[in-house]
């Protein structure tokens, strides 16, 4: 099967006492490691977003899954990725919309006001008040879905989002410069970019921001949800 890997074959991994590698010799790490998976991913997570209303049941399991990765955790795709399916869907959901919302509702106004702010500076104010509230919910958005997945209680979840966001805001800048705008540049590029879309354009953005994030979340994240019993893979 094409999700289903080998295990009883050894394959390449990790030396027991090799030094833990950190920055990008520990990106590059994770990419040879799990490169076929990433192309895996990035297939399922394209069939998954079909019926379109389970776009953020996709996008909530291709997080669970990538965070696995960057916290150097086994990976069974299919079994990962079906059991945040299964299991996350409230958050699944309650972590899109709690992004998408406001990030669309807030761009909108900034752009309509902006259109009136040339006229009579008064529109500078809400102009001002919906920029604010796109940036804040940006940078927030990708703390929000590591933090809910790893089983974080809703509200303190999306209070601790907004903090790491904006109290400590490059490494969420960075991530969703690297989510927004790579997937922005590829719809604008399309269909030349369809390729690049259909094998890992999904999948290793996800993976670069979540590597980004994972200095400030795992201190907030001690215990992964991953790593409750009825998240672990049976053998």
């Amino acid at each position: 099967m094409f999700f289903r890997h080998d295990y009883s074959t050894p394959g390449p991994g990790i030396e027991k006492d090799a030094p833990e590698k950190t920055g990008v010799s520990r990106f590059v790490e994770i990419l040879q490691l799990e490169c076929v998976t990433l192309f895996q991913l990035n297939l399922l997570f394209l069939l998954t977003c079909l019926p379109v209303v389970t776009i953020p049941l996709a996008l909530y399991a291709m997080n669970q899954v990538v965070r696995r990765m960057v916290l150097d955790q086994p990976v069974l795709l299919l079994h990962h990725y079906t059991t945040a399916l299964r299991r996350g869907w409230g958050r699944a959901y309650l972590a899109f919309f709690l992004t998408a919302l406001p990030m669309g509702c807030s761009l909108w106004g900034a752009w309509f006001y902006l259109g009136y702010a040339a006229e009579n500076p008064v529109f500078f104010v809400p102009f001002l008040f919906c920029s604010t509230v796109f940036l804040a919910a940006t940078l927030a958005s990708g703390c929000l879905y590591g933090l809910l997945g790893a089983g974080m209680e809703i509200g303190k979840a999306v209070r601790l989002a907004l903090l790491l966001g904006i109290g400590r805001p490059l490494r969420p800048a960075l991530t969703a410069l690297v989510w927004y705008g790579i997937l922005l540049a590829a719809v604008l590029a399309f269909p030349l970019s369809a390729p690049y879309l259909l094998l890992i354009g999904f999948s290793a953005p996800c993976l670069l921001g979540n590597f980004y994030l994972r200095t400030i979340l795992n201190p907030c994240c001690p215990a992964e949800a991953a790593d409750r019993p009825e998240e672990t893979a049976k053998p």
